[in-house]
């Protein structure tokens, strides 16, 4: 019963990150048109050369779609991003999350 239900969380768990990304499913070439104001504080290509500003390059798509619909929600709370996504859509977002997650992050051997 015990294993029945770990692999029951397992395939749960996974279903939900699956889905994650499939919300985002940007397309990148979009992506980097829109991520100019971005590369102020993350970098041209997202990987951020100041400790104060995330890397967001080689991020998982899913994880950096989401993280911009809780900014924008207001459950992640930063004056600085509340202010640069304010315009933004959910493609703006999907299309964001695609480019910097196909970026090799500071350390990938891409």
């Amino acid at each position: 019963m015990k294993k029945t239900m770990i692999a029951a969380c397992g395939m749960l768990f996974a279903g939900a990150l699956d889905s994650g990304s499939a919300a985002a499913g940007g397309n990148a070439a979009q992506g980097k048109e829109k991520s100019k104001t971005c590369a102020a504080c993350h970098g041209a290509d997202g990987n951020s050369q100041s400790p104060d500003f995330p890397r967001l390059a080689g991020q998982h798509e899913g994880y950096l779609y989401h993280a911009l619909k809780e900014y924008k929600a207001g459950k992640r709370k930063n004056p600085i991003m509340a202010g640069q996504i304010a315009n933004l859509t959910q493609q703006d977002f999907s299309d964001l999350a695609a480019y910097f997650a196909s970026q090799p992050g500071l350390y990938d051997k891409r």
